[in-house]
C-alpha cells in the first residue's frame, strides 16, 4: 500500500494504493477538514482493494485558492474524477465517498458533474446537502448554535479550530444573545465575511430534486440524533438511481462514534467493512434494484426495514400549566436544559401523558396539532417531546419549530412536525410535551417584531395562549411486535 501526494487541478491530494499490480477501483474523498485526518480511512480502503484518493477542497489546508463553502465542489470534484480515470493504476471505476460536508462534495459530483466525470456509485454519510439546508429548518427557522459553531471553527479560514465557539462562549457566555446576529464575527474577534451571506441562502431542496435523475447506486447513512436526519431520509426516498440503500442508526453526527442513549449492542456496526462490501457490490451491479435499508429501533436493540412507519395514534395528554404564557426572547426556553422552572410566570405550555401501561414501539414522523394564539405579528412555536422515565430522569425525544405570521391576537390551527423517531418506550414512561416560543440557542430567537431574526436589534415579549383541548400529539406506533432484520444483509442485498 504505497502512499504518495500530488496536486490535482492544483489541489492538494493524497493517494494510497493497495498492494499488487492493479488496476484498482478508486474511492474519492474531498474534504474541508484536512485530508491528513483521513489517513486511517484511506489505509482501510486500500487494505480492501480500493485506491483511496483524498483531497483538500479549494482554499482549505494545503489547497490553494479561496474557500467559498458549497461553491466550487462540482467542478473541482469533476477534475479529480477525470484525473483518477487517466491514471495507470485506475480501472476507471470511481466511488464518491464522504461524510457531512464531504458528503455534499460526493453528491454534487454524482448529480451535477458532466457524464464523463460522474462517479459509478456514491456513499453519503450524514449529508450536509447545502448551505440552505444546514442553516435552517424546513420551516425556515434558523439553526443558530450548529451554524455558529461550524462557522467559528471553519468559516473564512484555511485551517480549523474545532473548539473556537466553545472557547468564545467560555469567555463571553452571552455571546449568542448579542444583536444583531450578523454582528457575531465582531464578537468572536474574527473576520467572517461569509457569515451574513449564509442567511440569504434560500435554495433548500435543490439536491434532493436533482436526486430523482441520479444514475448511480447510493448508500445514505445517517443518525436519528443528527441534525440532518430528515435530509438523509429525503435523499434516499428521492434517489432515482438503480438502487438506493439507507442505514439509519441511533447515532449523532459522528455516527457509531457518537451513540445516543438509546443505542444497544446490536447497533454497533463496522461501517468501514460495510462500506467496502457495498461499494464492491455496487460497482459489480450486484445490488437488488429499488430502495432498501435498515432503521435502528432505539431502546429495543434491534433493526427494522428502512421506511418502517407505525400507525398514527393520538396520545391523551393532561395540561399541567401554561395554557397562557409569555414567550420572552430576553428569557427564552433553553434547548440545552430540560429542567422546567417550578415558580414564576409560565414560559411554556406543559402537558403530560399518563404512564405507559406497556412498552410502546414508535417508528416514523411525530407531529403535534394545536390551536393557539400569539399577540405579536410574528411567532415561532417550538414543540419539544421529552420522555420521563420511571426512574425520574428526563430525556429529549424530538423537537420541531415552525414560524407563523398571523394578525396579532388571532387564533390559528397548525401542525408542528417533530421529525423522525424510532424508539421503544418502556412501560411506566410518561411523555411530556412543551410548547414554547423559543428553543435557544439551538435556534435563533424570534424577536416578535416581524423583523428578520438574523438582523433584528429589538426584542418584544409575546403573549401566547394554547387551547389545551386542541393539542393532539400523534405518534407512529407499531401495532405488532417488530421482526428484527440484519442491517448488513439488508444494505448488501
Amino acid at each position: 500500500m504505497t502512499p504518495f501526494s500530488t496536486a490535482v487541478g492544483g489541489l492538494a491530494t493524497d493517494v494510497r494504493l493497495p498492494d499488487g499490480d492493479g488496476p484498482f477501483p478508486a474511492v474519492l474523498v474531498r474534504t474541508p477538514y484536512d485530508r491528513a485526518r483521513h489517513r486511517a480511512e484511506a489505509r482501510g480502503w486500500a487494505r480492501r482493494g480500493f485506491a483511496a484518493v483524498v483531497q483538500d477542497v479549494r482554499g482549505r489546508f494545503a489547497s490553494p485558492g479561496e474557500w467559498h463553502p458549497y461553491r466550487n465542489e462540482a467542478a473541482d470534484g469533476a477534475a479529480a474524477a477525470r484525473w483518477i480515470r487517466r491514471q495507470p493504476w485506475s480501472d476507471g471505476r470511481v466511488v464518491a465517498v464522504g461524510a457531512s460536508y464531504a458528503a455534499h462534495c460526493a453528491l454534487v459530483l454524482a448529480l451535477d458533474a458532466p457524464g464523463d466525470a460522474r462517479p459509478d456509485a456514491v456513499l453519503a454519510a450524514v449529508p450536509a446537502l447545502g448551505a440552505a439546508e444546514t442553516a435552517r429548518e424546513p420551516s425556515g427557522v434558523e439553526r443558530l448554535l450548529a451554524r455558529a459553531g461550524w462557522w467559528a471553527a471553519h468559516g473564512d479560514r484555511r485551517d480549523s479550530d474545532e473548539s473556537a465557539l466553545e472557547k468564545a462562549l467560555a469567555a463571553d457566555p452571552g455571546l449568542l444573545t448579542h444583536l444583531p446576529l450578523t454582528g457575531l464575527p465582531e464578537r468572536l474577534g474574527r473576520n467572517l465575511p461569509s457569515w451574513a451571506g449564509l442567511w440569504r441562502q434560500r435554495d433548500r431542496g435543490r439536491l434532493v430534486s436533482r436526486a430523482a435523475h441520479a444514475a448511480t447506486p447510493l448508500l445514505a447513512v445517517g443518525g436519528l440524533h443528527d441534525h440532518f436526519t430528515e435530509d438523509t431520509v429525503g435523499l434516499w426516498r428521492a434517489w432515482g438511481g438503480p438502487s438506493a440503500r439507507l442505514l439509519l442508526g441511533p447515532w449523532g453526527h459522528g455516527l457509531v462514534t457518537a451513540p445516543g442513549p438509546d443505542a444497544g449492542p446490536a447497533h454497533r456496526v463496522d461501517l468501514g467493512e460495510l462500506y467496502a462490501r457495498w461499494a464492491r457490490r455496487a460497482l459489480a451491479g450486484e445490488l437488488t434494484a429499488g430502495r432498501h435499508g435498515a432503521l435502528a429501533l432505539g431502546g429495543g436493540d434491534l433493526w427494522l426495514p428502512a421506511g418502517t412507519d407505525g400507525e398514527p395514534r393520538t396520545q391523551r395528554m393532561r395540561l399541567l400549566h401554561g395554557s397562557a404564557f409569555s414567550a420572552d426572547p430576553g428569557r427564552p426556553v433553553r434547548s440545552d436544559d430540560l429542567t422546567v422552572p417550578a415558580g414564576g410566570p409560565p414560559d411554556r405550555c406543559l402537558l403530560v401523558t399518563p404512564p405507559l401501561p406497556r412498552p410502546l414501539d414508535v417508528a416514523g414522523p411525530v407531529r403535534v396539532r394545536l390551536r393557539a394564539t400569539a399577540h405579536t405579528p410574528s411567532a415561532d412555536w417550538a414543540a419539544r417531546l421529552v420522555a420521563l422515565t420511571p426512574e425520574g430522569t428526563a430525556e429529549r425525544l424530538a423537537v420541531g419549530v415552525v414560524r407563523r405570521a398571523e394578525p396579532a391576537g388571532r387564533a390559528a390551527e397548525f401542525t408542528v412536525g417533530l421529525g423522525r423517531l424510532a424508539r421503544r418506550l418502556r412501560a411506566g414512561t410518561r411523555l411530556r410535551l412543551e410548547i414554547a416560543g423559543h428553543h435557544f440557542p439551538a435556534h435563533a430567537r424570534n424577536p416578535h417584531t416581524g423583523d428578520d431574526p438574523v438582523t433584528a436589534v429589538r426584542l418584544l415579549a409575546s403573549r401566547r395562549e394554547v387551547d389545551p383541548r386542541s393539542v393532539a400529539l400523534t405518534l407512529p406506533v407499531l401495532t405488532s411486535r417488530p421482526t428484527p432484520i440484519d442491517p448488513v444483509k439488508e444494505i448488501l442485498r
